[in-house]
């Protein structure tokens, strides 16, 4: 016998003659995630199945927390393979199975069959009852329940034959890269990396941008970011993050502005700023981890403000979601301790006592010709200083490894 995983997928299934694109997609998506486990694996397609097989020894528990970072996958299956040695064979085969899977045996079972390979001598239904009923004899004790077995043991009849009995969820969506690419604004709190994870679940690969503000923010209030980034980037590939140093636009905006207007002024050029970037590397839209009502730049009136400086769309997959909602998405990728830890954001330190919450565009607009004489400077300056750091995700922290390779542009 050797160690296998069946991965299944859903939404895959209904893309039609395209689906093989799909398909090589997600095959590719999973290799790269068990790069990082021990062992070694081979990854094939065949038939609607894709096939995790292990050549070496490896570790399950690490094995399994990767393939379920792997967007297009719904299920996976901790599979026993066995030649197809006859029939007699299959059925000490799929005893010796249930006995080394369960030890207590006082269990309703019911057998799956599924034959792929129509040259089978039995059909599905005989594979059933038969292979029942071999069951039965070795396990006196266990009962036959077609209804809600306590064991449902499948069986798939290709060119070797796949016992499986437990199937482990997958995130689902679609595999990261076929579906464009986004830029993030990604920030230290809780929404922006959970936006991110929701339209990578999409198919879309993602970059990123962060707008760093020293003295006013800490380099631990960068690296909390990068540390974001690599959280996000087990789910989502490699993420370019793009570091904008955002201190002397913030000043700028801060002395000729109306303090009540900070905040969405500030935005603006924020969007502004990610969308050249976004342009620059061919990113079909921006991302960003608002929600309606949530804060006082995030009300209807401010979104469309902040919407009105950007020619490519903004997507905001939080937007109906309350803040419960996100929180408890963020403590399932796991990126909620990262997120409350209390490190300066560079939106919080220019904060309003009584921030605008309907602003008008034309009046922001008004207020926006006050900067005329530097902003552009100052934003070609931000644009040339600007830090890339590439952010992988490598299970090397104990080992003191740096997994971010940064790289001044």
């Amino acid at each position: 016998m050797l160690s296998s995983f069946l991965i299944k997928y859903a939404e895959i299934g209904v893309k039609g003659k395209n689906r093989h694109l799909f398909e090589e997609a997600l095959v590719r998506q999973i290799r790269y995630a068990l790069k990082q486990c021990e062992g070694e694996f081979q990854v094939s397609r065949n038939q609607g199945r894709i096939y995790v097989d292990a050549l070496s020894d490896f570790d399950y528990g690490e094995t399994t927390e990767r393939l379920q970072t792997v967007f297009g996958v719904s299920g996976i299956c901790p599979t026993e393979v066995v030649e197809d040695l006859g029939f007699e064979r299959l059925c000490q085969d799929a005893v010796s199975f249930l006995a080394g899977r369960y030890p207590e045996k006082d269990r309703s079972f019911k057998v799956e069959a599924r034959r792929a390979r129509k040259d089978y001598p039995l059909d599905s239904m005989e594979i059933n009852a038969r292979l029942g009923g071999a069951i039965l004899d070795a396990f006196p004790q266990m009962r036959v329940d077609v209804h809600k077995p306590d064991i449902l043991l499948h069986v798939e009849i290709r060119e070797k034959i796949y016992l499986y009995s437990d199937i482990l969820p997958g995130p689902g969506g679609m595999p990261v890269g076929t579906n464009g690419k986004g830029m993030l604004l990604l920030s230290g709190g809780i929404d922006s990396p959970v936006a991110g994870y929701m339209i990578a679940k999409r198919g879309v690969k993602i970059d990123a941008v962060y707008f760093h503000a020293p003295p006013y923010t800490s380099e631990r209030a960068k690296q909390k970011v990068v540390d974001l980034a690599r959280i996000l980037s087990a789910y989502t590939g490699p993420i370019y993050l793009h570091i904008i140093h955002f201190t002397e636009i913030q000043l700028y905006i801060y002395d000729k502005c109306p303090h009540e207007e900070l905040t969405i002024i500030m935005r603006r050029y924020m969007m502004r700023i990610a969308e050249r970037i976004a342009k620059e590397t061919e990113a079909l839209g921006l991302i960003t981890g608002e929600s309606i009502g949530q804060v006082a730049s995030q009300t209807m009136h401010s979104l469309a403000v902040t919407n009105e400086v950007c020619d490519l769309p903004v997507y905001r997959p939080l937007i109906g979601m309350d803040k419960q909602e996100i929180v408890d998405l963020s403590e399932k990728i796991g990126t909620y301790e990262t997120s409350i830890l209390p490190y300066e954001d560079c939106c919080t330190i220019f904060v309003a006592k009584h921030p605008v919450t309907k602003p008008n565009a034309g009046v922001i607009r008004k207020h926006e010709r006050n900067l005329e004489e530097k902003i552009d400077e100052l934003v070609e300056t931000a644009l040339k200083t600007k830090e890339l750091v590439i952010v992988t995700h490598e299970e090397r922290e104990s080992m003191g490894f740096d997994t971010a390779l940064e790289e001044k542009v």
